[in-house]
């Protein structure tokens, strides 16, 4: 009987790791539309697979012509909702996000800092963000019950217990005339990685590191490349 006890639970702690990978973030099922703050959700149409949960392209878009992008700094669209701590938590994760999008988007092209005839403009939002809750995570991950709730609520949401999540929007433009090139309205949730146990952001950071280097593979999609890394 004991045995059989063992091999349940260890059954089940092993889908409950399974859950989410080990990327530190997946994509959740779904996001409210009317967070859309870059564009007009009526833009907007559902996205396929992996790509991001509501998407926007420019039909016949080529980025060939840029060769310098502007990034603007990362926006924190409820930065008025805030208190003094939650604001520092939220700084914190736009000064990340426009270091890692910096990072990879420089691997192809020049940041600059103005406007000009071969600049495409990319803006980024972060519209809501939270951290993963260790004392939940943990039992969600280690008690046979809490683990029971963690594969019923991945079953029913998408997200596993106790985990960071994040909802971003992407917005690429000319950088003198606004065309809308593309944009991207996406959220990840955290998957039950232990680094998240002990660092209650590590999920939301996950998902902002994922989505740069979404945005760098996009781009090289768009621009018609042969070696496009997919994250």
């Amino acid at each position: 009987m004991k045995a059989r006890t063992y091999g349940f639970r260890t059954g089940l702690l092993a889908c409950a790791l399974l859950l989410g990978g080990c990327g530190g973030s997946i994509q959740a099922r779904n996001v409210d539309i009317k967070k859309a703050f870059l564009v007009n959700p009526t833009m907007y149409t559902k996205g396929n697979g992996d790509q991001a949960i509501y998407r926007y392209v420019k039909p016949g878009v080529n980025l060939k012509k840029y060769t310098k992008v502007l990034v603007d700094p990362v926006i924190i669209v409820k930065e008025a909702e805030l208190d003094a701590d939650q604001l520092e938590n939220y700084q914190k994760l736009a000064n990340n996000a426009y270091a890692f999008l910096t990072s990879d988007i420089s691997k192809d092209y020049k940041i600059v800092n103005s406007t000009g005839p071969d600049v495409m403009r990319f803006q980024f939002a972060i519209v809501d963000a939270d951290s993963s809750k260790p004392v939940r995570n943990l039992l969600s991950s280690v008690s046979p019950v809490g683990i029971g709730m963690t594969i019923v609520k991945y079953g029913a949401t998408g997200k596993p217990s106790g985990v960071g999540e994040v909802t971003a929007e992407m917005k690429a433009t000319d950088s003198l005339t606004g065309e809308l090139l593309g944009a991207a309205l996406d959220h990840r949730v955290g998957d039950k990685t232990p680094q998240s146990i002990i660092d209650t952001w590590y999920n939301a950071d996950e998902a902002l590191k994922y989505w740069s280097k979404r945005v760098r593979f996009v781009m090289c999609k768009a621009r018609g490349d042969a070696d496009c890394v997919k994250p």
